[in-house]
């Protein structure tokens, strides 16, 4: 039977099921790390390549650290070598950099021999970014859409719009007013925010009947998506 505490002791030499225990390890939890980005996501830029890389990237510090060893000529050379590389992938999303960072982690544990440091921080990344996913926490939008539609520039239909507006908008914000027609039409855009239990469809469908208006455009904005 494997005995678990034989294996964390850093060599310079590790034994080949050692070798085999470290990389299955960084495999799984870095796969685990890969579903919890994946599952977690709530950009629009999503990359299969990046999900893989995070699983890679957990092998390859694996690797490296079981090659160093304790060595310090070893790990003098492997910087030197690894300083030839150049890095120019821009991440535009900083949370995407914090996966890299966990899975790295997770592959420098593994390749140290801490496998106790590697499974609790692993699991603590997850259950912590499953945490944040479901919480509001970072939310910040007080929106719910934004209206943009042309109006006739007259006092009945603007006390139409204004009866509408105040009927199913717990708040609305007006963004740009243009002139159209000479004056004789307005283009209005709206940031709004829908009163409780008032629906989307009815609220345009309201607005719509407005004799003047024309071109309703009512458009969604999701606070839990990041471009």
């Amino acid at each position: 039977m494997l005995d678990f505490l034989t294996l964390q002791t850093t060599t310079s030499n590790a034994s080949v099921i050692t070798l085999i225990y470290a990389v299955l390890l960084a495999f799984i939890l870095s796969t685990m790390i890969a579903i919890t980005y994946e599952k977690t996501y709530r950009a629009l830029s999503y990359s299969r390549n990046y999900v893989q890389s995070l699983i890679l990237i957990a092998l390859v510090s694996t690797t490296v650290m079981e090659a160093v060893g304790d060595s310090l000529a070893r790990g003098i050379g492997i910087m030197a070598a690894m300083a030839v590389i150049r890095f120019r992938t821009n991440f535009k999303d900083s949370r995407d950099i914090v996966f890299i960072f966990a899975s790295l982690s997770v592959g420098v544990s593994c390749g140290v021999n801490g496998f106790e440091i590697a499974i609790v921080g692993a699991f603590a990344f997850m259950f912590v970014a499953f945490l944040l996913y479901w919480s509001p926490f970072g939310e910040s939008s007080y929106f719910d859409g934004m209206l943009r539609f042309n109006l006739d520039n007259d006092a009945q239909s603007k006390q139409a719009l204004e009866k509408v507006l105040t009927k199913y908008c717990k708040s609305f914000a007006l963004i740009t007013l243009r002139d159209l027609a000479q004056g004789n039409k307005l283009d209005y855009a709206y940031q709004v925010k829908l009163r409780r239990n008032k629906k989307h469809d009815d609220f345009v469908g309201e607005l719509s009947a407005i004799e003047s208006i024309q071109g309703v455009n009512f458009m969604m904005q999701e606070a839990t998506v990041e471009l």
